[in-house]
């Protein structure tokens, strides 16, 4: 600042020399100028001192950067080691460690919004680090013992300073308006999940699921690896949540918005840098769990259940919403093997996981209550192109393993070179009966394809499905019932045989579709009631193996 303060005093000398002013008004043009390069350094510097402390502003593109310049480097898989005794903690001893609720660290002004983080230690190997935001400026959280109450659960030694966190859940007054109910929760891997009003936890949302369907055991699973909690807004009742995603074949930034309430909804939004050819990528996936249902009660299974119980299930159905406007459901099962069934669709409008039975006495368990779990349904929010909607039904023995995922899989491989975007709505659900106006399936059995006590020789390989639907205008049908027809297909499958017959104590209409099977081989069956050319009813879609062994 002093050559500039020079060249103008220069410049004033030569200009009143030339002019030829008197001496008392060149002392004042230099005293002015002076002055007036005085109070010019002084603003400079000011200004140069607030750019030098201020900080930036936080935005999601930040995020972006973070994952597009994490892509561009091999993908390091190097963990944080924990200590011995954190390490070897068990289920019990690690549930003992709970965040003291009097701690606020995320300080919504409104109190509404209150951030627990979940501890490191037995299965939650895996260190994340956690960001808060506010006024838009963000600082890292910091680990502290003083957080947690560790309970029964002691240590020889101080835990290390800069230990981080396995995860973090938000608390909300969801279901009364002076309680803090557990409204989302992120814990391993890129597993989320959140609840509306009087549900509880069931099956889980991922960020991002990668070779899924090949069941090779080489599945990849990505995680969330650093998050950043926005304070809310007073005036609104919405909380976003970034996050930064990482695996050896992709990075990623995330953005969660979420608005609770009695049907909580959450916009995801999602750019993703690959580092490897992905040839199947299954985009907004889901996790749920399907032990034994009315569909599935495994009485043919070689494995017989000693069960009180009738149904234990997260979930019991897949529905779909095609871009012709047809609406899919599958009932769930628990396979005797591993099944993947595909659905084929371009600009799918939406697809989910549902617990659409909820009666308390089909389940009859006091302490889990399925019946209150939560239904998740996939909006996309631009149009995601051709691809398939795909069903993973693994085996399972007991209700505490998660053996059904789904998922949005876009045809051909997704390669590096640019960024792949895409954004959908979740919407947690109970129900979902609302969605469509058709009728829906509300029970689906099946038992041998032939009359018990009849003289008809039973057919080999040969199954009857038995598929209730309600709703919609079936009250309006029941008094009309020669007005509606089964329209029924099958791959892999030959239908032998359909009839359909007036249910009014289910207020609708029961088909029955008898299907005769290859052996060793998954045939699909489809169904749906009309009256002429007019669907009434959503379109029912079944798997069903012989297993000779």
């Amino acid at each position: 600042m002093g050559k500039k303060r020079q060249e103008i005093l220069v410049f004033l000398v030569i200009w009143v020399l030339m002019q030829k002013v008197e001496r008392r008004v060149f002392m004042q043009g230099l005293l002015a100028t002076t002055a007036l390069s005085a109070g010019l350094g002084s603003a400079w510097s000011q200004s140069r001192n607030k750019i030098v402390t201020s900080k930036p502003v936080f935005a999601y593109d930040d995020v972006v950067r973070r994952a597009r310049e994490l892509s561009e480097a091999p993908h390091d898989p190097t963990v944080q080691s924990l200590p011995a005794e954190l390490a070897a903690l068990d289920f019990d001893a690690w549930r003992e460690i709970r965040f003291r609720g009097e701690k606020d660290p995320l300080g919504d002004p409104t109190k509404h919004f209150k951030l627990q983080t979940f501890h490191l230690g037995h299965l939650f190997q895996h260190p994340i680090q956690i960001n808060l935001v506010k006024d838009r400026i963000s600082e890292p959280m910091a680990y502290s013992a003083d957080y947690f109450d560790y309970g029964r659960t002691k240590f020889q030694k101080p835990l290390p300073a800069d230990l981080g966190y396995a995860g973090f859940r938000i608390h909300y007054p969801l279901n009364t308006a002076t309680s803090s109910d557990e409204l989302v929760s992120f814990l391993g891997a890129s597993y989320f999940r959140f609840l509306g009003r009087g549900q509880q936890y069931g099956l889980s949302a991922r960020g991002l699921a990668i070779g899924t369907g090949y069941l090779d055991n080489r599945e990849e699973f990505p995680f969330f690896k650093e998050f950043w909690i926005e304070r809310p807004d007073p005036k609104s009742d919405l909380i976003s949540i970034y996050a930064l995603l990482d695996s050896p074949s992709v990075t990623g930034a995330y953005r969660f918005d979420l608005v609770p309430g009695q049907k909580a909804v959450m916009d995801v939004t999602v750019t993703l840098y690959v580092r490897n050819r992905i040839r199947r990528l299954g985009m907004a996936p889901l996790t749920s769990m399907f032990f034994i249902g009315e569909n599935d009660r495994h009485m043919n299974d070689r494995n017989k259940y000693d069960e009180f119980r009738t149904e234990l299930h997260d979930s019991d159905g897949l529905m779909i919403h095609t871009a012709d406007n047809e609406w899919i459901w599958r009932p769930l099962k628990n396979p005797l093997v591993q099944e993947v069934q595909r659905y084929d669709t371009r600009n799918v409008r939406g697809f989910g996981l549902f617990q659409r039975d909820r009666r308390y006495e089909h389940y009859m368990d006091i302490e889990l209550a399925y019946e209150e779990r939560p239904s998740y349904w996939i909006e996309p929010k631009e149009d995601w192109g051709s691809g398939v909607v795909e069903l993973v039904e693994l085996a399972t023995k007991d209700e505490t393993a998660d053996n059904i995922v789904c998922a949005f899989v876009p045809d051909g491989p997704i390669d590096p070179g640019k960024p792949f975007t895409f954004s959908y709505r979740i919407h947690s659900l109970n129900e979902g009966l609302n969605l469509h106006n058709l009728a829906v399936v509300t029970n689906t059995f099946n038992a041998p394809a032939y009359a018990l006590g009849s003289n008809e020789q039973q057919a080999g390989n040969a199954r009857r499905f038995m598929v209730d639907f309600a709703g919609g205008e079936m009250d309006y049908y029941l008094k009309n019932p020669g007005l509606v027809k089964i329209v029924a297909s099958a791959r892999n499958a030959r239908i032998f045989r359909t009839f359909l017959v007036p249910n009014p104590k289910g207020q609708g209409f029961r088909a029955m579709i008898d299907v005769k099977f290859e052996d060793n081989q998954v045939g699909t069956v489809r169904a749906f009631l009309s009256s002429g050319q007019k669907p009434l009813t959503e379109t029912w879609s079944y798997s069903w193996r012989i297993y000779n062994f």
